[in-house]
């Protein structure tokens, strides 16, 4: 709203009309010209001194102000000459009434803007909610002054003229970029923000959509920061209503994918862990009415309890136990069982690794039918709390809004964790592994899609960081494992749909972290070879590149198994016959394999060294830079094999 220096700037116009009344008065010439100008000016002073007395927006304030200067500049200098005998007479023979009529014109507009600047300085009256037209200066940029009515709603209006306000800007932001940028440029961030903390509902959600949809490029992003978003999105994270809490993922996860930078600074302010909590709230438990086998290889086998001897041994666990690092993840147990010996078991078979990681404790004898479950998570247990999240009354919320809320918050977490060590670091090292693996195997659509695209991306930087495959992703870590079995029975179904391309990609950018007796993973991706979508053909052939290719340390073992799986009739065609993308991945890994085993006679039958010659002729393959490096060295490996021990093949 107004300071001192939008005061100033109306000192000078109120300086000008003084000046311009007097001098009318003392006019020679054109005497009733001189008193039309004389009114309609001391009406103009009027509006500008109770302008002075009002709260006005800064923005508009000026703009008017400096138009309002220069009309009053023309106007005095016109009425100066009136009081000199003869002059204007001479000056305006021909049409001594035009100059007047223009500045007559001139004041009229200038009244008319400042009555405007007036109303929408005073939104909050009573008749504050009612459109208030533009004023004649918006003629030429109408958009801007209708951004400038919504914006000082938003900053005097009542709530739910504030609310409107804010969904005039949803739409003034989603139909145009350039909107978007006005919006920010005119200082609507904070208002907006302001609406997010103390708003109603409606507002509130309004002015989150809103704010995500400002965030399209990263200089609009960054103001957005320095205007303080990230402190005011975690305090709605941690203790707002649960559909503004989904709205603010929502607009996170936009800034993010469109300005990674600023993913640090939402970690900074504890937005990671805050979205996890959302994430685990509900998920971990609805896993626990299931009786796990010791033999079963899924999402159940994370969720393990130990013998009575144990449980009974580790009865004084902390009952302050973090959900975000340790989820209550229980299992009925026969007999008395108080909340002690619960928690126990969570936290000695869940959140903290067995000193023998290869070895997969069986269930005890003591777990019982599956309807006291009930009774263990929702009356056995104290209220636990999700790092400083709010939960009270959470339970209550209609399951569509918990749903979308999960959705968002996985949205959100997948676009903060591309491409980011420390965020995917902070992420595994939470629970939220468990839950994307969970949400992928019973979440509804949008959140599987979003669990996919995570799990995809914290895959993508473990494929590029050691410490992270080995810490989030070793062999031995029933989370791994879960999250593992849930991609690989995604792969397994071949639906053609949005969560298989995430999937494929996962597992490929996950091929370092499998042993060699891990077997299951080639076949399911092979057999995608033969699929009928081209995108999912390349991706899978891509991803088997990954597990063929020399930097991993078992591409021999891997290699023998996609020739065993039958993927080499299937890389020949798609070589021949597939689009330019695929067949370059397929002849990556065609080639790959023949370097590692060139002397199987799989490849002899399959005649490769005859698709890699014709390959060496096409001219769009010998551009691709992998193609060029790996071709040459596949064929002439493959030709001293296959000439040495023709004879065998035929």
């Amino acid at each position: 709203m107004m300071g001192d220096g939008v005061k100033q700037i109306l000192a000078k116009p109120i300086q000008l009309a003084d000046q311009i009344t007097k001098l009318a008065d003392d006019a020679h010439s054109f005497r009733s010209e001189c008193q039309e100008v004389k009114a309609k000016t001391e009406r103009l002073s009027a509006l500008l001194r109770q302008a002075a007395r009002a709260e006005l927006y800064e923005r508009p304030t000026r703009r008017i102000m400096d138009d309002t200067e220069q009309v009053l500049d023309k106007v005095l200098t016109l009425v100066a000459k009136c009081r000199d005998n003869g002059i204007m007479k001479r000056v305006f023979t021909s049409n001594p009434a035009g100059p007047f009529r223009k500045m007559s014109i001139g004041l009229d507009n200038s009244i008319g803007d400042v009555s405007w600047l007036l109303r929408v300085s005073a939104a909050g009256d009573e008749d504050g909610d009612m459109h208030l037209g533009l004023p004649p200066i918006a003629q030429n940029e109408p958009i801007l002054f209708l951004i400038w009515e919504q914006i000082a709603t938003l900053q005097t209006g009542s709530l739910d003229a504030r609310a409107d306000a804010a969904a005039s800007l949803v739409s003034l932001a989603r139909d145009n970029e350039r909107y978007g940028k006005l919006i920010i440029e005119e200082d609507g961030v904070g208002p907006l923000l302001r609406l997010v903390k103390r708003g109603r509902l409606e507002g509130q959600e309004n002015a989150a959509r809103a704010l995500g949809l400002l965030g399209r490029d990263p200089e609009s992003v960054e103001q957005m920061i320095l205007a303080g978003i990230c402190s005011v999105f975690a305090k709605i994270l941690k203790e707002g209503p649960i559909k503004v809490q989904a709205m603010v993922s929502w607009a996170i996860s936009e800034l993010a994918d469109h300005h990674p930078k600023c993913q640090d600074v939402f970690a900074q302010n504890n937005i990671v862990r805050l979205l996890v909590g959302h994430l685990a709230f509900e998920t971990v438990q609805e896993h626990s009415k299931y009786t796990i086998s010791s033999k079963v290889t899924s999402i159940h086998t994370v969720v393990m309890v130990s013998n009575t001897t144990n449980t009974a041994n580790k009865s004084t666990a902390d009952t302050s136990l973090d959900y975000l690092e340790q989820p209550m993840v229980l299992h009925p147990i026969r007999g008395k069982t108080n909340t002690t010996q619960a928690q126990s078991i969570v936290q000695s078979n869940v959140a903290v690794p067995s000193k023998d990681q290869g070895h997969m404790p069986t269930i005890a004898p003591n777990v019982i039918a599956n309807h006291q479950v009930a009774h263990l998570v929702n009356g056995g247990l104290p209220n636990i709390s999700l790092t400083g999240a709010s939960i009270k009354g959470r339970e209550l919320e209609d399951p569509a809004s918990k749903a979308y809320m999960k959705a968002m918050a996985a949205r959100a977490l997948w676009q903060l964790a591309r491409g980011n060590y420390a965020i995917c670091k902070s992420i595994t090292e939470s629970k939220a592994l468990l839950c994307f693996a969970v949400l992928l195997e019973k979440g509804v659509d949008e959140v599987k899609y979003n669990s996919a695209m995570a799990l995809m991306e914290i895959a993508r930087v473990a494929e590029e960081d050691a410490d992270l495959r080995r810490s989030a992703f070793r062999p031995t870590s029933p989370t791994a494992r879960a999250v593992v079995d849930q991609l690989l029975r995604v792969v397994e179904k071949a639906n053609y749909d949005d969560l298989l391309v995430p999937c494929i990609t996962a597992l490929g950018c996950l091929s370092r972290t499998f042993r060699a007796t891990e077997t299951r993973i080639i076949g399911p991706l092979v057999r995608l070879l033969d699929e009928r979508e081209g995108v999912v053909m390349r991706v899978a052939a891509i991803a088997l590149t990954k597990f063929a290719c020399t930097e991993n340390f078992l591409h021999l073992d891997h290699s023998k198994a996609i020739i065993a799986a039958g993927g080499l009739k299937h890389l020949v065609q798609l070589v021949y016959f597939g689009e330019q993308a695929i067949q370059i991945a397929a002849l990556i890994l065609l080639c790959y394999i023949a370097l590692h085993v060139p002397e199987s006679e799989a490849l002899a039958q399959a005649e490769v060294l005859t698709v890699l010659e014709w390959s060496t002729k096409q001219a769009f393959m010998m551009q691709d830079v992998q193609v060029n490096g790996i071709l040459q060295d596949a064929k002439g490996r493959l030709e001293l094999y296959q000439s040495r021990g023709s004879s065998a093949y035929h």
